[in-house]
Parts: structure tokens; sequence; C-alpha cells
């Protein structure tokens, strides 16, 4: 990928990751997404699954879709609610330990991806 186009995947990235919260917070009827069971069983696997994807269409350094994608989610969080509150940096690193999984199927579907091409 050139760098000319290196905006596309952290924009899907970001624009995924807020969508996620926002409609995972809209559906549930909740502050924060991650407060209903359906952001884990629907929209936490959906990130995953949007990470991997990312992964494979962009393999190079793919953990960066996974991080643009969580801090999106982080941001929309915060807009949403109108505030940034003195749990904030305990919800940041909340954000960054539910990016691993995501990081590990983006570099897995990377690596099959750069397989596929070569």
């Amino acid at each position: 990928m050139n760098q000319s186009n290196a905006h596309v995947p952290y924009a899907l990235a970001i624009v995924a990751g807020a969508v996620l919260w926002a409609v995972g917070s809209a559906v549930t009827d909740r502050r924060e997404a991650w407060d209903a069971g359906s952001y884990w069983t629907i929209f936490y696997p959906a990130a995953i699954a949007i990470c991997g994807f990312l992964g494979y269409v962009f393999p190079e350094r793919p953990w960066r879709w996974c991080i643009a994608l969580f801090t999106a989610q982080f941001v929309t969080m915060a807009v949403l609610s109108g505030e940034i509150g003195n749990l904030a940096p305990l919800g940041l690193v909340m954000f960054g330990i539910l990016s691993l999984p995501a990081i590990g199927v983006a570099k897995v579907t990377s690596g099959v991806s750069r397989k596929r091409d070569a």
C-alpha cells in the first residue's frame, strides 16, 4: 500500500469503531455500549471481525487499524456522554486490552493475505 492510500484503512477503522459504539449504545439504551450484553455478543465480535478484514485487505502493520477502531470507540464514548470523567484513563486502558484479540486476528489475516500474494 502506498502512502497516499494509507488514509483509507484508517478512515474505515475510525468510522467502524464510532458506528459500532454509537449503534451499540443507541440499540441497548445504555450510556456506555459495553454495559449491555449485546456489546459482548454482537458489537465487540463485529469490531474484531472488521479488524480481521482490514488486516487481510491492508496487511502492512495491521495492528494500526485495531488501535484506530478502538480509539474511535473511546472518543465516541466521550462525545456521546458529553464528558471525559475521572474513569477515562481506566476506560482507555480497557479499550487497549480489548484491542489485543483484534490485533491478533488482524495479524493472522495479514499473514494469510501475504501468503496468498506470494
